[in-house]
């Protein structure tokens, strides 16, 4: 059996491994390092948790021991997916490093550039970055790039499903064509295999597993279940995690639950605090610092459920993971693997727990066609039962109530507080048919219909008959009759042939001219009785 002692790594380094209290290599450092050593481009697929941290780790740490790193100019570079993969190869160089004399510095997202401008400047042998970052610093002119003698890409896998193939190519690009290139993936998608057809010389090719497959030691289960509503489905999910979690026992010491979406990774959390359950989330839009102490805790053992987005799925060192919960059934199929890959590290047993929905069966799908192999199926917990929450539609909010909403606007009258309408709340529709007396509803003297005889239009005035006898009508009746609907309309008529005389006549409105349209604002008392008498009919 192969021992590190036997890959002609530098003494200084097997003697920091010895410390750490390894021995024996896994078989992709055992395949990858004596390549490395060699100085030969090296592609290393292996799936999640096999150790491929060390197998570019310890020969860089072996080939950086001659030499000095310059100003801005590193001699070697590392780029990783996410910030905590980025801390986590750090860490091991810190660990392998502790007896040389080489320097590292980290550039990754949420950490001010002038601390790590300093680092730049005073010289660093390996660089371990992200890409985002690096490119920053590159284009702030802090960065010199042509003396890299040894470049790593860490999970380029999940560096193409984030987006990061163009910034790999930049990078890639402003390296020296000299280069050595360390490239590891736990898939080979053709974009990645492309990639390393491109900037890999005759790289030696090393495939410890078979590509997309699952931890032997890792015990898988799927519960599936469908939601009496669908509008509750996500209750649904929620109250079968935490039967799980219970149903685990004492044999869940710790465990991390992936989340698709960052929001449901703060709600799942929130729900499982609220019911006594140890756990905190992570994501991408959380702080850096308190993504780091929320990492922290869950590793040394102070936090028992780590309530995740797929930023946690790649790479993370956690040995001592003994469940895994698939709170939601990856979109992408590789997700699966380096999900659970997170338990049953180390030759230690671990368990998968996956929650599906009948909305899940095409991921479902592309999973098992993935892995090749069926997930064994399970049903919920003994005794577990929906609550009536789950069972009935989702509580309103009030603001669907007939309560304040945006901007103090209310739903039924779409007025804001105070009486004022808004200019975008919604109107009344207007009922065209009904007599504009029903809108002078402030009246408190009965209102005069005198009807006006009809004549053709003529440029001279007409003369206005003597009013006919007065009938009262109350002040919100509406007409009943068609009769007197003509009554009003010839009123109208009236009105708009005096104002024609006036020259201000309104043409085109039709028997719908609003009220306002009608009104007189002269100021000047009226000459004779009778356009009193033909006024006071117009306005009612």
């Amino acid at each position: 059996m192969t021992k590190f002692s036997d890959l002609k790594l530098d003494p200084k380094v097997l003697s920091a491994v010895a410390d750490a209290g390894y021995e024996t290599p896994t078989p992709i450092q055992a395949d990858a390092i004596p390549p490395a050593l060699e100085g030969k481009d090296v592609l290393g697929i292996a799936q999640t948790g096999t150790g491929k941290t060390a197998s570019f780790t310890l020969p860089m740490l072996t080939l950086l021991r001659r030499g000095r790193a310059r100003a801005r100019m590193p001699r070697s570079l590392v780029l990783c997916p996410t910030r905590e993969l980025a801390a986590q190869v750090a860490e091991n160089f810190d660990l392998y490093a502790k007896n040389t004399k080489l320097t590292r510095a980290l550039l990754i997202g949420g950490v001010s550039f002038g601390e790590q401008d300093k680092l730049i400047d005073k010289g660093v042998d390996v660089l371990i970055a992200t890409p985002g970052r690096l490119l920053d610093h590159f284009e702030r002119g802090k960065l010199i790039l042509t003396d890299v003698k040894i470049m790593v890409v860490d999970e380029a896998d999940r560096m193409l499903d984030m987006g990061f193939i163009p910034d790999i190519e930049r990078i890639f690009q402003l390296t020296p064509f000299t280069r050595q290139t360390l490239f590891f993936s736990a898939t080979m998608a053709p974009e990645i295999e492309r990639i390393t057809n491109t900037f890999l010389h005759a790289p030696v090719r090393i495939e410890v597993a078979r590509q997309a497959t699952t931890g032997v030691n890792i015990t898988q289960k799927l519960v599936q279940i469908t939601p009496e509503r669908r509008d509750q489905t996500a209750k649904t999910k929620r109250e079968l995690l935490r039967a799980l979690i219970e149903a685990e026992g004492e044999a869940c010491t710790n465990a991390i639950i992936f989340c698709n979406r960052k929001v449901d990774v703060d709600i799942v959390a929130k729900s499982l605090q609220k019911y006594g359950f140890d756990a905190a989330p992570i994501h991408g839009d959380l702080e850096q610092s308190q993504r780091t102490r929320t990492l922290e805790s869950f590793r040394d053992g102070g936090l028992k459920l780590l309530i995740a987005s797929d930023v946690a799925a790649r790479g993370l060192d956690i040995p001592a993971v003994s469940h895994v919960f698939n709170y939601d059934l990856p979109m992408h199929a590789e997700d699966y693997v380096h999900r659970i890959g997170r338990t049953g590290r180390a030759g230690r047993k671990g368990a998968a727990i996956s929650i599906a929905t009948p909305s899940d069966d095409k991921y479902l799908h592309g999973i098992e066609s993935l892995i090749e192999t069926e997930i064994p199926r399970a049903v919920p917990p003994e005794g577990f039962e929906l609550s009536e929450g789950a069972k009935t539609a989702p509580q309103k909010r009030d603001d669907a109530k007939g309560g304040r909403g945006r901007g103090g606007r209310t739903r039924e009258t779409g007025t804001r507080e105070g009486g004022a309408r808004s200019n975008r709340g919604p109107r009344p529709a207007r009922d065209h048919n009904k007599s504009d007396q029903q809108g002078d509803s402030a009246a408190t003297t009965p209102i005069v219909q005198t009807p006006v005889a009809e004549t053709a239009p003529a440029p001279e005035p007409v003369a206005v008959p003597a009013p006919a006898p007065v009938q009262a009508v109350a002040a919100k009746s509406e007409p009943s009759t068609n009769h007197e609907r003509d009554d009003t309309r010839r009123a109208r008529g009236g009105r708009n042939r005096r104002e024609s005389e006036r020259g201000g006549s309104v043409v085109g409105m039709g028997d719908h001219m609003p009220d306002f349209l009608t009104r007189s604002f002269r100021t000047s008392k009226p000459d004779t009785e009778s356009e009193v008498e033909t006024e006071d009919s117009a306005d009612s």
